[in-house]
């Protein structure tokens, strides 16, 4: 069991990168590609996602530390700390369930394609680690490995539903056609946040509330192009976090940047995807008499819209106060605040990129997000310190906004307490 976790530890470590291409490689074989072709949409694709992951990195690498001075400039304690999604996969993979998720994934994914029960095809391996924290949690409270490997199911089945619902609005809103997305630090999202748009979407004087990317440049002309959207928030995060004026100007250029790059990278992952999707098409119609088939990838993809960034930026501050003035809040944010964008990817593409709904609907999701990580606290800790997961210093209780603070995760753990 330790070998195969191992081995699994070191095929994730190798990154979305390069599981990506090679996943799409043996896809476009295994669906009639010549060998060429699905060689040069993997690459294609791989060459896309280092282009993307390198722009989020400028995102996180700027946006993080910003926020966290913003933490430390306020003096806030609270005590339970978000360590982000990063310390929050570490603790999955250490769990003994981590080496049955990946194998029990594909063949969940591969029942529900052929049975028509879903049309996305899940190459985003990686991201499977949600699954995995499910589990992991639900062995922890139960110590039954039957009952960890069935929550995790529960949650992958939950992702790919969700993300067949939202493919369409990938396809309008994000320009995405043959995409979804099931991240499920993403998709836990949608369930509450799209609806919730759709009510103030016919909410007298609310409704009439709008800014957009376009309305913006047409109301400012230059000065309202996304790439000087980036700029002024970024330059107004680094005030609000107490940044000297050279640093406060690098991180507005910095955010700029993520405005204009990120949609050029997708545009060049499309190029890779559109033939693998195309022939996934045409095998599955031909074989299950399906019309439609998603290729499910990371959340990234959708993140780069000027929309989504504005409305994560002006979060960032948000997400610092309510955890202050929420009570019962005991959650300090700190390593997934750079993750919001990811958060409300879904809630801006519901609200057809109206910044103003989408940071109202997100704010109170957000709310919601920090009761849930506060509630779970214990358990999370418990999975770390099983997982031998070391605790930042001084700290007693750990959490996370990703996972801890997720709707369909915490459905799920308190389902599985009920019997535990």
């Amino acid at each position: 069991m330790d070998r195969m976790v191992e081995f699994l530890q070191s095929f994730l470590a190798l990154g979305p990168t390069v599981i990506l291409p090679v996943a799409i490689f043996l896809i476009g074989i295994a669906f009639g590609q010549k060998i060429g072709k699905a060689f040069r949409s993997g690459l294609t694709i791989g060459v896309a996602f280092v282009g993307i992951f390198l722009v989020v990195d400028l995102l996180v690498s700027n946006l993080g530390p910003a926020a966290n001075g913003m933490v430390d400039r306020f003096g806030i304690e609270l005590n339970v700390i978000d360590v982000g999604w990063p310390g929050a996969a570490s603790m999955s993979w250490a769990s003994p369930i981590a080496a049955f998720i990946i194998p029990l994934g594909l063949l969940i994914n591969v029942i529900m394609l052929a049975t028509n029960t879903t049309k996305t095809m899940n190459v985003d391996i990686w991201n499977f680690w949600h699954f995995t924290f499910t589990g992991a949690i639900v062995y922890t409270i139960s110590g039954s490995m039957i009952q960890g490997l069935i929550a995790a199911v529960l949650f992958q089945i939950a992702c790919l539903k969700i993300a067949d619902w939202t493919a369409p609005m990938l396809r309008d809103y994000f320009d995405l056609p043959g995409v979804s997305v099931a991240t499920g630090s993403t998709v836990s999202y949608a369930p509450l946040g799209i609806p919730l748009v759709k009510l103030l979407q016919k909410t007298p004087v609310i409704k009439n509330w709008n800014a957009d990317p376009e309305s913006i440049q047409r109301r400012f002309g230059v000065f309202g192009e996304s790439i000087f959207m980036g700029l002024i928030l970024g330059i107004g995060l680094g005030l609000l976090a107490g940044y000297p004026i050279g640093e406060t100007i690098q991180i507005g250029m910095a955010m700029a940047g993520v405005m204009v790059l990120m949609p050029r990278m997708v545009k060049i992952l499309m190029e890779g995807l559109t033939p693998v999707s195309e022939s996934a098409r045409e095998f599955l119609k031909k074989k299950f008499g399906q019309k439609d088939i998603y290729i499910g990838l990371d959340a990234a993809v959708a993140i780069g819209h000027p929309s989504v960034i504005s409305t994560a930026l002006i979060l960032v501050p948000i997400t610092v106060a309510l955890a202050v003035i929420l009570p019962g809040n005991n959650v300090l944010p700190f390593g997934d605040l750079a993750t919001i964008p990811f958060i409300v990817a879904f809630i801006v593409g519901a609200a057809r990129g109206n910044i103003v709904h989408s940071v109202i609907v997100g704010s109170v999701l957000i709310a919601l997000t920090l009761y849930m990580a506060t509630d779970i606290a214990v358990i999370h800790t418990e999975m770390a310190v099983n997982g031998q997961f070391n605790l930042p210093e001084g700290t007693n209780l750990v959490s996370s906004l990703d996972q801890g603070g997720n709707l369909i995760n915490w459905v799920i753990w308190k389902v599985f307490a009920i019997f535990n």
